[in-house]
């Protein structure tokens, strides 16, 4: 089976630190953490009360209790929702969690769904469980990193602004592909 913290250590490493895009529809973000889509979460506190220090935003990368509360982030909203300890691919598992961060849990398990022809509702349950691990991993990664540039390319088209993050939405697909 699948563990998280080979998964959230890609995670990270396509995440970043910290960054606040006028562009970027997810605001103020740190280490993926968008804060408009996640102003509830904990760790907003800690990085406000840093944000006045000469040494912002270097110093979030030394308190340990912030790292700490970024890696329960990921795992209870996105790894534990994809069930990623029951993905038997540990590539495969990788794959549907880094999308979950990036596009959203529901979109990804959606796609994950389509690829492996289980019903499409937006939650991997016992049954799409099962059929992701039946299916090909090899053929599974290909047909679900087609999915992420069509999804992609859909964003673009429908926000042009976002094309600045086009070429690195797609390398972070190609990479998670196995």
């Amino acid at each position: 089976m699948s563990g998280f913290n080979v998964a959230y250590q890609k995670t990270l490493v396509n995440e970043g630190g910290y960054v606040d895009d006028p562009d970027d529809p997810g605001d103020e973000t740190y280490k993926g953490i968008a804060r408009a889509m996640h102003g509830k979460w904990s760790g907003w506190a800690i990085i406000d009360k840093y944000k006045t220090r000469s040494n912002f935003p270097a110093i979030l990368e030394k308190d340990t209790a912030l790292q700490d509360r970024i890696a329960q982030f990921y795992r209870i909203t996105f790894w534990d929702p994809v069930r990623g300890d029951e993905i038997a691919n540990q590539s495969v598992a990788d794959s549907i969690y880094d999308f979950a961060v990036n596009a959203g849990l529901r979109t990804s398990s959606a796609l994950a769904q389509l690829v492996v022809g289980a019903n499409v509702d937006g939650v991997i349950g016992p049954h799409s469980l099962e059929q992701i691990n039946a299916f090909d991993p090899a053929a599974f990664l290909s047909a679900f990193t087609v999915g992420k540039i069509a999804r992609y390319v859909s964003i673009v088209k429908k926000n042009p602004k976002s094309k600045k993050y086009f070429y690195g939405w797609v390398v972070r697909a190609l990479n998670e592909a196995g």
